[in-house]
């Protein structure tokens, strides 16, 4: 059956959906040996050989679901042109080709979510502007309660404190908040608190959408569940149909977390 060729690609985990359109653009994807650059081109996956980058399209029927505690100084990437460590090189015992859906800057350490499921990568990055999602975060310096009700009117978030276990006395020089925003504004809340005199000096994201980072150790990856995943899934198509966040996490239910150390 004919499908479009970035459909193909996505579902054969070689690319998100809107990567591939760059490829086919790029002049990096091959039908029959033949070079494809339109957008609406299409191909049977069973009966013709299509390659993207290099790579074989092999559609596996098999959907495989990871969430991934990404240390810092890792690039959340298959592949980086700087020679630092990707998140591949954690995913040690994954035979199928996964990539992860959006990024987790270089620094910050946290949640990642890989798949191929071109579908459901498709429709994370669509709604990556208004899906919810939570993080912890260090700062030089305190900050006031006008400050913090300043932040959180910006980034249409919220801001909470949070007490480390190991801190140095009930108020400490360089605290740990609780921020919970929409992905797209992660950048704005670094240049918001940095113009404040605070510069962020350690990051983790402990939640993305549904996707708890606390069930799984730094470093380390688990598969998720066909319930998890169908959560995952109604999480997103709750973001992409109120095209706005969808609730964030209850200071009470924070309360409960672990805390950073």
């Amino acid at each position: 059956m004919l499908e479009r060729l970035q459909k193909i690609i996505a579902r054969a985990g070689i690319a998100s959906r809107r990567h591939a359109e760059e490829l086919i653009r790029s002049g990096q994807v091959r039908v029959n040996g033949v070079v494809i650059t339109e957008l609406g081109a299409k191909a049977d996956p069973e009966h013709d050989r299509i390659e993207a980058a290099g790579k074989l399209a092999h559609v596996s029927e098999e959907h495989v679901y990871v969430l991934l505690n990404k240390p810092p100084e890792i690039v959340s990437t298959l592949a980086d042109p700087e020679g630092r460590r990707t998140v591949r090189n954690l995913l040690v015992g994954i035979s199928q080709r996964v990539f992860p859906v959006g990024r987790l800057d270089y620094a910050a350490s946290g949640a990642v979510f890989l798949t191929n499921d071109g579908e459901l990568a498709a429709q994370m990055l669509k709604a990556s502007h208004i899906l919810p999602q939570t993080y912890w975060i260090k700062v030089k310096g305190r900050l006031n309660e006008a400050q913090m009700k300043t932040l959180a009117t910006a980034l249409r978030g919220k801001i909470i404190p949070l007490r480390a276990p190991h801190a140095a006395g009930k108020n400490p020089p360089n605290p740990w908040y609780e921020v919970q925003l929409a992905g797209a504004r992660r950048d704005l809340l670094r240049r918001n608190l940095l113009a404040m005199g605070h510069r962020v000096e350690k990051m983790r994201r402990v939640k993305l959408a549904s996707l708890e980072v606390d069930t799984v150790p730094e470093g380390h990856y688990r598969r998720l569940d066909p319930a998890e995943v169908a959560k995952l899934a109604r999480a997103v198509d709750y973001a992409l149909t109120h095209q706005k966040p969808a609730p964030a996490v209850s200071k009470t239910k924070s309360a409960r977390r672990g805390r950073p150390q």
